[in-house]
């Protein structure tokens, strides 16, 4: 965002890669790489979008017969997975191809051209060489066939014999219980992911500068020959390999802008390759079962929501709603900009998706009565920050999913702590409102209002809506999306009559690039959590923590510093997928409430987010607010102390995020 590039996510919320870069593919200069790039482009920006309202009339069977005719399917979530992981491949390929993925672009901003030119050609060498480490992963037999010789190998390769015993070969014996669909369907869509993303990633090294292309791959041939020469020396290191790999590598590769999913696989499949013994195939595995959970399914309905919100009008006329009823207070629309994200935020679950909803109806107004920006994009972004508590904010359904919390109850338990963190931000904002900003005019009577009511009730039942279906347990974080999508649907077309067919097909592809560029970080963040447990990390962490003095107090502390860290290096889902189930078993153990633990950590990890130099999410609410992010950091330290206070007095007070459970 800015000087970290989020072209892509609308977050996490991490993204990032920009939104306002999701609709530019990488540039190419020869015509033939052009073709083969606008190729693959156009047939997979179809299918995926073609995959998203497939998702939509799929799960959307499924709650109609359900709840409606009392009859319900079985198939369609075990169909609506499978269609989600070839969904998430598919955007992967989107999200590459348009730079969307998730990346700090800090330190590659600054670099001159020529190490910027080696910079890219080094991220473009990681995405290669991983998307085929994971095609080996994945296709490579475990044990060798016999052949004779060379005609009998690419005799077995042509019969299918070859690939018997590796990965894919194994899946072939398992089916789905209800479609009996064979797994290999699953791998087939890692594969057909993989190979797009490995042709992308040669058709940018081969419009590279060769003389650079050719440095650069022999260089990493030789890094990498060593290293497994080598790899007797990794094993005496121990465990000094995961901060050499997990820690440093990352450090590195996420430094000089290689994407954070493509980073964190590298990493991955270094450290099993050079450490250990055991297989590649097991990063293809714990990416199909993450990629197979039906609980991220929401990820791209409530993105597709997000997105519908603001072309069918809704978010404006809540916003517009929100000025007219508290606008009037010298100060007040900082209270109706907390209060708009406050409504808005957590129905797409992308804090950038929520910014672009908001800043376009009330920033010129606000310019207008002498509000000044730098203040408008530190409460906008702080806002940001409290919103990830939220409901049903992406952030808390993956720590449910990842961390086997009731989402229900972060769904609950967030609530209140967002309520105490707006009043915090509100409070500042008007003590600092003699830096500007005059009330409404007095012609905006309570005639105004009402008729402002009325025109915005379509828009403002659905948040409530979703919020009361989910806390309440009647449907699931994914259901609800799929009835929002039709909700929304049904007022821009019929009631605002705002909504626009053809922009139907650039939201579904906008879908479709973040679903890949957020899940395809998740899976192989998942990846490497496994490597990191398997290691032997979180014994190593528990005692470290178990023998801090102060017990629970001190676990809570050093939580809250962990996290503000990590999301400022970071981004919000990577953090919580890494560090997660790691901590959370530590946190039940010391006797502190799995609810209250998660709203703590996701508000900490929010803070760092949004927490300038390196936060994300500060560049990215500077990107939408179109501010100089320069300017506007002083303006952050009172808002994110404001953060801070309210964070310390969630931690102290549990009943704060139990009492609504």
């Amino acid at each position: 965002m800015g000087e970290a590039q989020l072209s892509g996510t609308v977050s996490s919320d991490t993204v990032t890669g920009t939104e306002a870069d999701a609709h530019a593919s990488f540039p190419l200069h020869r015509r033939w790489t052009c073709a083969i790039d606008q190729g693959i482009g156009w047939v997979v920006d179809l299918t995926a979008s073609a995959l998203v309202v497939a998702e939509i009339v799929i799960l959307g069977a499924g709650v109609i017969s359900r709840y409606l005719l009392k009859n319900p399917l079985y198939w369609t979530d075990e169909l609506g997975s499978l269609g989600f992981l070839w969904l998430t491949m598919l955007g992967t390929i989107s999200a590459y191809r348009r730079n969307g993925h998730m990346r700090v672009t800090l330190l590659r901003q600054r670099m001159s051209s020529p190490c910027g030119s080696i910079s890219d050609v080094v991220n473009t060498l990681v995405v290669a060489i991983l998307a085929l480490g994971l095609l080996a992963a994945a296709l490579w037999p475990t044990v060798p066939p016999e052949t004779d010789g060379l005609p009998g190998l690419i005799a077995s390769i042509a019969s299918g014999d070859f690939f018997a015993t590796g990965y894919l070969g194994q899946q072939a014996t398992d089916f789905t219980p209800a479609l009996e669909i064979p797994r290999t369907v699953e791998v087939f869509g890692i594969v057909a992911g993989l190979v797009g993303l490995l042709v992308l990633a040669l058709m940018r090294l081969i419009d590279s500068r060769p003389r650079c292309v050719l440095c650069t791959a022999i260089t990493a041939a030789a890094v990498g020959l060593v290293a497994y020469l080598g790899r007797d020396t990794f094993a005496a290191l121990g465990n000094l390999n995961l901060i050499l790999f997990f820690v440093v590598f990352n450090s590195v590769a996420i430094g000089i802008g290689i994407p954070i999913a493509f980073a964190f696989g590298a990493a991955t499949i270094s450290y099993l390759l050079l450490v250990t013994g055991v297989p590649l195939s097991i990063v293809i595995g714990q990416m199909t079962d993450c990629l197979s959970n039906l609980v991220l399914v929401a990820i791209p309905l409530f993105v597709l929501l997000g997105l519908l919100m603001e072309s069918a009008g809704i978010a404006r006329r809540l916003v517009e709603l929100i000025a007219l009823l508290v606008g009037r207070l010298r100060g007040g629309m900082y209270i109706v900009l907390v209060a708009a994200m406050f409504l808005v935020s957590g129905i797409s679950g992308s804090k950038l998706a929520d910014m672009a909803a908001v800043t376009p109806v009330l920033f010129p107004e606000m310019e207008r009565r002498g509000y000044k920006r730098t203040e408008m994009i530190a409460l906008l972004a702080t806002s940001g920050a409290m919103a990830e508590l939220i409901p049903p904010a992406l952030v808390l359904i993956i720590v449910g999913t990842v961390c086997s919390v009731s989402i229900q109850s972060l769904f609950t338990g967030g609530l209140l702590p967002a309520v105490v963190a707006s009043l915090f931000l509100i409070v500042t904002a008007l003590i600092r409102a003699g830096n500007g900003g005059s009330e409404l005019k007095a012609t905006d009577g309570a005639k105004s209002r009402w008729r402002a009511f009325v025109v915005a009730l379509p828009g403002l039942a659905l948040p409530f809506l979703i919020r009361f279906f989910v806390v309440s347990g009647l449907t699931t974080a994914t259901e609800v999306s799929t009835a929002g999508v039709v909700y929304t649907l049904i007022v821009g077309l019929l009631v605002y009559r705002e909504f626009d067919w053809r922009q139907a097909y650039p939201m579904l592809r906008e879908t479709a690039v973040l679903t890949g560029a957020i899940v395809f970080m998740i899976a192989t963040a998942t990846a490497m959590s496994w490597a990191l447990t398997q290691a032997g990390f979180a014994t190593t962490l528990a005692d470290v923590v178990e023998h801090a003095p102060g017990g629970k107090v001190t676990f809570v502390a050093l939580s809250i510093i962990l996290f503000i860290v990590l999301g400022s290096l970071l981004e919000g889902i990577p953090v919580i997928v890494l560090f997660g189930p790691l901590l959370f078993p530590i946190a039940s153990q010391m006797g502190v409430n799995q609810v209250h633990y998660a709203i703590i950590v996701v508000l900490a990890m929010s803070i760092g987010m949004f927490a300038p130099p390196i936060g994300i999410g500060y560049y990215g609410a500077c990107v939408v607010g179109k501010c100089d992010p320069d300017k506007a950091m002083l303006a952050m330290i009172p808002y994110l102390a404001a953060l801070i206070g309210a964070l310390l007095i969630i931690a102290e007070l549990p009943f704060l995020s139990t009492i609504l459970l």
